[in-house]
């Protein structure tokens, strides 16, 4: 699963994870601007119909990959408010994850302030925190083109995360734990 916590129309963030969509199969989350503020009452059975839809798709993908901006030194609230809606239901528990920064160098932190709370949310949640997969990669906008990114070395940087992390969800041959 991949999930872009920018709702900026143009967002190199979208960019990263459009790009990284085509180097898996996995499923582009879309509905980031429509999720309800999160309160723990309404965190219990029935949920709101986008935050089931949510889980679901958490529950039902092998791992998941994060592009997020910082936001006044943080996550952005709406991202934030994800990450929220998915610690009661327990679907990311053990679930391989990563992220990709891709906050330009001229930003004040380079995004690191987000990252470090992204971390410290995903460990919270019981997240399996694929840290060879966890990489930074400043993206200028000018590379970004339709939507994705047309730097060939960008494009192989992004491929090298998405393999690590979709290596990471690879089960484990117990008899053979080297050859899966």
């Amino acid at each position: 699963m991949l999930i872009s916590g920018s709702l900026r129309a143009g967002s190199v963030n979208a960019a990263v994870i459009a790009t990284a969509a085509g180097f898996t199969a996995s499923t582009v989350y879309q509905g980031l601007d429509g999720l309800p503020h999160f309160n723990p009452d309404l965190d219990r059975d029935p949920l709101p119909p986008p935050v089931a839809a949510l889980r679901a798709a958490i529950g039902a993908a092998d791992a998941i990959l994060f592009c997020t901006p910082e936001y006044a030194g943080g996550l952005p609230g709406s991202f934030k408010n994800l990450l929220d809606w998915t610690i009661g239901g327990g679907e990311m528990y053990g679930k391989p994850v990563a992220w990709i920064n891709a906050s330009s160098i001229a930003a004040p932190t380079g995004g690191a302030d987000a990252h470090e709370s992204l971390r410290k949310t995903l460990t919270y949640a019981g997240t399996r925190i694929v840290d060879d997969a966890c990489v930074r990669i400043p993206i200028p906008r000018q590379v970004v083109e339709d939507g994705a990114l047309v730097d060939p070395d960008l494009r192989g940087r992004i491929a090298v995360a998405v393999r690590r992390l979709v290596d990471a969800a690879k089960p484990v041959n117990p008899v053979n734990p080297v050859n899966p």
